[in-house]
């Protein structure tokens, strides 16, 4: 076999499409960050006033970039890691900690996270909470529901990594890195 499935490919980019969008979407939030933030930096020092919806407001869209990009982030291979011994290996080393960081960390924390947050999330939308503070956010279930979607989007990217790990062990190093090559070039 001389190249790998063009069903596999095509599913790996989808899978990074995916992540692509939404991480790009959610990047907009840091400038609504700013904008309400200068809002109402400029009503409490300007008209002597402030909101706690506003405050409240930086508050979520800070959680949204943070729980919602995070899957963004692994796509662009901004998590952390040990690059004193990660940077110098060959890729096939690389691609096989990725796998197994996939399949016993990653995979195994994101699950766990979604389940124990279920019934935390779900009690939320079951009585629509609201803010605690007068005034504040009336969507505090919107909150939390990042607290169930972020393991879900990692989950799909951990998913195309690995695959792209796969990939790289099967000695498929070219077609990764034209894939990756691909998605840079087609990126909004």
């Amino acid at each position: 076999m001389d190249a790998p499935s063009p069903a596999v490919i095509s599913f790996i980019r989808r899978l990074n499409r995916f992540s692509d969008i939404t991480g790009r979407f959610v990047s907009w939030f840091v400038l609504a960050i700013v904008l309400i933030t200068f809002v109402v930096v400029v009503m409490r020092y300007v008209f002597n006033t402030g909101s706690v919806f506003l405050q409240e407001l930086i508050t979520y869209f800070h959680n949204y970039v943070i729980m919602l990009g995070a899957a963004y982030a692994l796509l662009k291979g901004a998590h952390v890691r040990v690059d004193i011994f990660y940077r110098p290996m060959s890729n096939k080393k690389k691609a096989w900690i990725d796998l197994f960081g996939f399949l016993f960390l990653l995979l195994p924390t994101c699950l766990f996270i979604f389940v124990i947050a279920w019934e935390y999330v779900a009690l939320s939308w079951k009585i629509f909470e609201g803010s605690q503070e007068a005034g504040g956010v009336d969507a505090r279930y919107l909150f939390k529901t990042t607290i169930l979607l972020m393991p879900i989007l990692m989950i799909v990217q951990g998913l195309a990594e690995s695959m792209k790990a796969l990939l790289t062990i099967a000695g498929y190093e070219d077609a990764v890195k034209a894939l990756d090559e691909h998605d840079e070039e087609h990126a909004l």
